[in-house]
Parts: structure tokens; C-alpha cells; sequence
């Protein structure tokens, strides 16, 4: 008779409470869409493919000669840095300092981790959007809490009866926003987020809100963030902001985001993260530092997006598309009418790949995730494409 290993049993744990990696069930339609005789138009990942700013580049070279620890909590100048940024872009209020934010290695690292280091645990919930980014189910998988899938449009509106179960409300200890949504794009008004942000004050329960495509703006004059005074009332507390750069200045490579609001929970995360080592490399925290203050080529790069989405988003309604959300960020939420991965496959053999919608929850199970992220080249290509199916 074997003898198991309960070593090997512990091993597998975690791992066997989570789902397949969504990416991988793309490979065969990815390996179709490299097949064409043009070649693959990959509107799938969304990854940047622009040049990173000049500016940041000569930081990172001048900040190479680094060969002591970063600190956790950011250089003086990042910290300060940090706090001008979040005033001028997510309107902060005046009395946010620099013990208020903390960069992190990327914002995925944070938004999976962010359950844990806020001291949750199983017989916890955590909520988010009902069509949403996967990690923020990931999250609460990681430490054994409950995952609620919301839709805050309909919490801003209703409270408690939007939940599945209503008195999961008493579970709650921490409630993601994604305003702008990835994958929709739809985009949560002041007034939405305030009713949220109330609803979860009287509850005692974290909002984090996940704002990283905020400077993207298409069919809205504004994106909202969690730190304005309309939405916050001006107080900070039980809040945080979560925004990353590597979508307005094609940072992606360089893991550099930040989490803003609420000093007592930021300095939470400062303390766990101070023990587990994490920290943004002292070379990155310099480029970052000029990254956030150089908005001339975050608005140049804005436009750049426009450009492709003034092209891309023609083309699939030419095909038969038809676009909801997508008010900001980096994608266009398409739908065909017909499953998600039918038109994965039917995309795939004109040579261009997109995300089923059922990635991101089941509501999306009809639409497609089509990003912004490819050379102009490539997204003329994808057009034309797409206009001849």
C-alpha cells in the first residue's frame, strides 16, 4: 500500500483551489491567427507596444549604479512624487501625504495580494465587479475567503438587495471597484461611487478601487476617482486607490504602480510588505518618479489609443459588432451574438485574436475583449480584416 506524502498534499493546496490559467484555452485559437499568410493581429493580452517615454529611459539609466536595498515605502522624491500625482489626476484631497502612499511592484501583485496583507482569512468575503479583472477572485482564493460577484451599478443604486444573498453583506471586508472596467470600460459616476463608498462605510467593510486606466477617457469628460472628495467626503478612511502606469506611459515592463489613501491601511500594507521583501527596485523608483510627473507623453500616448480606437472600433461594427461600455481604457467590449468562443475561432481564422468575454464572469459570455495594444500597422491590418469578413 502507497503512503502518501502529506508534504505533497500541502503542496498541491493552493494550487488545487484555483481555476485553469484562463490564457492557456487561447493557444489553439492564437496558433490559427499565426497561420494567416499576413500574420497574427494579437488584440488579446493588451500589452503596451509603444516606446517607453525618453524621459524615463535616461532615468533609468542615470539611477543603474544602485547597490544597496530600496526601501519599501519609496524614495523621499517617489513618496512626494506619489502624493502631487494623485492630487493633480485622481483629485486627492490636500491633507493626502506621503503616509498615505506606497508604490508596489506592479498593481497585479498588490490586487492578488491585497486580501492577505490587510489580515483577511477564510471566514471572510470579499466582492467585486460581476464582470471584472479574474485577480480579484484570485485574491480572495488565495487566503480561502469567500468570492461575491457584484454588480455595483446595482449596489450604487439598491445596497444590500443587489447581492446574491443579501446577508452576505455581513461578511464583506473587502469591495473592489474597477471604474474604468476591465473588460467593459464602463465608467462609475461620482454619485455611484459615493453611494458605494457609503454603503460600505456603514458596514465597516475596505473599498479598494482599482483605477488604472483612468486616463483614458473616450465618451465620458471624467473618470472618478474613490480619493475625490464627492465620492469620499473629503476623509480618507476605509479607502484605497490603486493605479499603475503601465498603461498611460507603456511602463508595463517596469512594474510600477502605487496604492493611495487611507495612512492607517497603508501603513498596514508598509508593515506586512516591510517583512515579505516587497519592494519597487531603487532604479525603478527613480524612473517612476519621473514616469508620474512627466504628463506630456501620457497624453501624447492617450492620443496615440485614440487613433487606433477611431479605426478599430468601425471595422467590428463593419463586421457585425456591436460595442457596449468601452466609455475609457483599453479595450472594446464586442459582442456578435453568438458565443465568445465562436468568435474567438471566427476571428482567429481571418488572423486576428481577441479574449472571450467569459474570461472576466458570466456575464460575458457573449462578448469579446478587443484591445488598443498593437502597432498602427497592426491595427490597420486588424481592420481591414474585419471590415471583409
Amino acid at each position: 500500500m502507497a503512503v502518501s506524502d502529506p508534504q505533497a498534499t500541502t503542496r498541491r493546496g493552493l494550487a488545487g483551489r484555483l481555476p485553469a490559467f484562463p490564457w492557456d484555452a487561447l493557444a489553439t485559437a492564437k496558433k490559427r491567427a499565426a497561420g494567416h499568410p499576413g500574420g497574427i493581429v494579437d488584440l488579446s493580452v493588451g500589452t503596451p507596444v509603444d516606446a517607453t517615454p525618453a524621459s524615463v529611459q535616461q532615468a533609468l539609466i542615470e539611477a543603474a549604479n544602485r547597490p544597496g536595498y530600496p526601501t519599501t515605502v519609496g524614495t523621499p522624491a517617489l513618496r512626494e512624487a506619489l502624493v502631487d500625482f494623485a492630487g493633480r489626476h485622481r483629485a486627492a484631497p490636500a491633507h493626502l501625504g506621503t503616509d498615505g502612499v506606497l508604490p508596489t511592484v506592479g498593481s497585479k501583485e498588490l490586487v492578488a495580494h491585497l486580501p492577505f496583507q490587510l489580515g483577511l482569512g477564510p471566514e471572510d468575503a470579499v466582492a467585486f465587479p460581476h464582470i471584472a479583472y479574474p485577480t480579484y477572485d484570485m485574491g480572495a482564493r488565495f487566503i480561502g475567503a469567500e468570492s461575491i460577484a457584484v454588480d455595483m451599478a446595482a449596489l450604487a443604486a439598491h445596497g444590500d438587495a443587489a447581492l446574491p444573498d443579501p446577508s452576505a453583506a455581513s461578511r464583506i471586508r473587502l469591495l473592489w471597484l474597477n471604474s474604468p472596467s476591465n473588460p467593459t470600460g464602463d465608467v462609475l459616476d461620482a454619485a455611484q461611487m459615493a453611494a458605494i463608498v457609503a454603503w460600505a462605510r456603514e458596514r465597516g467593510i475596505i473599498v479598494a478601487s482599482d483605477e488604472c486606466y483612468a486616463l483614458l477617457p473616450w465618451t465620458v469628460d471624467e473618470v472618478p476617482s474613490v480619493l475625490d472628495p464627492r465620492v469620499s467626503g473629503g476623509v480618507l478612511d476605509g479607502v484605497l486607490c490603486v493605479y499603475s502606469l503601465s498603461k498611460q506611459s507603456n511602463l508595463a515592463g517596469y512594474r510600477a504602480a502605487f496604492v493611495a489613501g487611507d495612512p492607517q491601511l497603508v501603513g498596514e500594507l508598509v508593515a506586512v510588505r516591510k517583512q515579505a521583501g516587497m519592494m519597487l527596485p531603487g532604479p525603478m523608483q527613480d524612473a517612476m518618479t519621473v514616469a508620474l510627473g512627466d504628463d506630456a507623453a501620457a497624453a501624447a500616448q492617450r492620443e496615440i489609443y485614440r487613433g487606433r480606437r477611431d479605426v478599430l472600433e468601425p471595422a467590428l461594427r463593419a463586421a457585425g459588432g456591436e460595442i457596449r461600455g468601452s466609455q475609457a481604457g483599453l479595450y472594446l467590449w464586442t459582442t456578435f451574438a453568438e458565443p465568445a468562443m465562436s468568435t474567438v475561432d471566427r476571428l482567429a481564422d481571418a488572423g486576428v485574436l481577441v479574449a472571450p468575454g467569459m474570461f472576466y464572469g458570466e456575464g460575458g459570455d457573449v462578448f469579446v475583449r478587443v484591445a488598443l495594444t498593437a502597432t498602427d500597422e497592426r491595427i490597420t491590418t486588424a481592420a481591414r480584416r474585419l471590415e471583409r469578413l
